[in-house]
């Protein structure tokens, strides 16, 4: 049964049974909260996303950004919430009619574990054409790159006490943590990155590193890539298609960051020493 003390809004206490060998006892946990947020443009509804609540607003500006449906932050003329004053949606008034409206069997009905699911079709993959990075001089230290997980694990506060969320970082070309937020969809995480950047007038983020706790997939070499970010790194594996979007696109990509230890799949030429 789910306690009634909220740890925060992106935590909350159980009571549960614990089982140690043959010892049984009862005991308190804590969970990373997972709740309906729905996504609003003007009076018609857009995305319904699981996610842990907090930094909606940075959600719903960096899943707009991400999608394509806009490119600046001065195309959103208002954000909030709706009358009736639920904590649950985000309603938007943007700058002219969004794509997204041209193509009524689209939607973006999304679990806290999908990306894509709201492609309607395989076609829909390739609407948010990856961009092609333009030339840089960033050639990063491999010492850099060993420091981004310690620091990223530091900062999570709420994983620390629930075990259950993604996270998403933002570092400088030095090393230093910029940004964090987490969520229980590692898609929601680097949108809510995203949109933080976005509406602080961050974009793009050319002279950034990004960091996820989890594997690599295709939609967040894509979220990145439409972001303007140049080097992606990991603590778990890329998928194929991961790699093979971060490749033309001129993204250097890393996975398996972790025990001292990386792989780079694409872009090595922004790592000294390759």
């Amino acid at each position: 049964m789910v306690g009634t003390a909220t740890v925060s809004m992106a935590s909350v206490g159980v009571h549960i049974g614990r089982v140690e060998g043959c010892a049984a006892s009862r005991t308190d946990d804590v969970l990373a909260v997972e709740e309906p947020l729905e996504i609003r443009l003007g009076d018609r509804s857009l995305s319904i996303t699981m996610r842990t609540p907090g930094n909606d607003f940075e959600l719903a500006a960096g899943f707009l950004r991400s999608e394509g449906l806009i490119s600046d932050a001065g195309q959103i003329l208002s954000m909030g919430r709706p009358d009736d004053g639920s904590t649950d949606v985000v309603v938007l008034e943007l700058e002219g009619e969004p794509r997204a409206f041209a193509q009524p069997q689209r939607n973006f009905v999304m679990t806290s574990a999908c990306g894509v699911c709201g492609k309607a079709s395989l076609q829909d993959l390739a609407v948010n054409v990856c961009p092609i990075l333009p030339p840089d001089d960033i050639r990063l230290s491999p010492d850099i790159i060993h420091g981004l997980p310690d620091a990223l694990r530091k900062a999570q506060s709420v994983f620390d006490s629930t075990g259950g969320l993604h996270a998403a970082a933002r570092f400088s070309l030095e090393g230093e943590l910029e940004s964090l937020r987490e969520d229980v969809g590692r898609h929601n995480a680097v949108d809510k990155l995203v949109g933080a950047a976005l509406l602080g007038w961050r974009m793009p983020m050319s002279r950034s590193l990004l960091l996820v706790s989890g594997r690599a997939g295709f939609e967040l070499v894509q979220k990145a890539l439409v972001s303007g970010i140049p080097v992606m790194a990991a603590v778990g594996a890329p998928s194929s298609l991961a790699v093979a979007t971060a490749e033309p696109s001129g993204m250097t990509l890393i996975g398996f960051l972790r025990n001292g230890r990386f792989n780079v799949y694409t872009g090595s030429h922004r790592i000294l020493g390759l």
